[in-house]
């Protein structure tokens, strides 16, 4: 008995748009900076860059310096490992080329414009708006620059180009509480977009 060719068929499957591998690396980044800026507080507080500016002790995370610092250690390793993978693995499929650019600052304006208006559209999840995309690279860049200012108050001795590349010592810890700050305000931005649209969120747990 013959069958319909679409009954015979197998069933498509649709594409995802994100794949595993950025979903899971996304969630990783995700924990690994939270774990960094909460500890980072404590960290900070323990000698603060700017006097009279202190991180309340409760969105602190450790209790104390010593657990501040085991948190810090643990969650850079997490980022620094798997931030590689995140980067390289952009690089080499050409996601870093398709999803991000081309990009321009006329763009920018115009889709921010229609963001603070409420007129950005979002029907394609699969295709980043030119705000979506100046976001994601600037916390990208933005976490480069996290990772290298605190090499160079880690291991100031040991990296001594990394060091004059933050502009020294004391001026690294400048860069580096600037650069937690901009990731602070990230998140909070980051957040309000994912509430404006919620499907973007569904497409980062379920991959569609």
């Amino acid at each position: 008995m013959e069958t319909t060719q679409g009954a015979a068929a197998p069933r498509a499957t649709k594409r995802a748009i994100q794949p595993a591998w950025v979903r899971i690396t996304h969630w990783l980044n995700a924990l690994a900076a939270i774990v960094l800026m909460l500890s980072g507080w404590r960290i900070y507080n323990a000698s603060p860059v700017f006097s009279g500016l202190v991180i309340p002790r409760d969105i602190t995370l450790g209790g104390w310096l010593g657990g501040a610092l085991q948190w810090h250690f643990a969650a850079m390793w997490l980022l620094f490992f798997n931030g590689l993978f995140y980067l390289a693995m952009n690089i080499v499929t050409g996601r870093i080329a398709s999803k991000f650019f081309p990009l321009g600052p006329r763009a920018v304006i115009r889709d921010l414009a229609d963001a603070l208006r409420g007129r950005l559209r979002h029907a394609d999840l699969s295709r980043y708006n030119a705000v979506q995309k100046f976001a994601y690279l600037f916390v990208i860049l933005d976490l480069i620059v996290l990772v290298l200012s605190g090499i160079a108050i880690w291991k100031s001795v040991q990296f001594p180009l990394v060091r004059t590349l933050m502009g020294g010592y004391d001026f690294a810890r400048v860069v580096h509480f600037l650069a937690m700050s901009l990731l602070a305000a990230f998140i909070v931005v980051h957040l309000v977009m994912v509430a404006l649209v919620p499907r973007s969120l569904l497409t980062m747990i379920r991959g569609r």
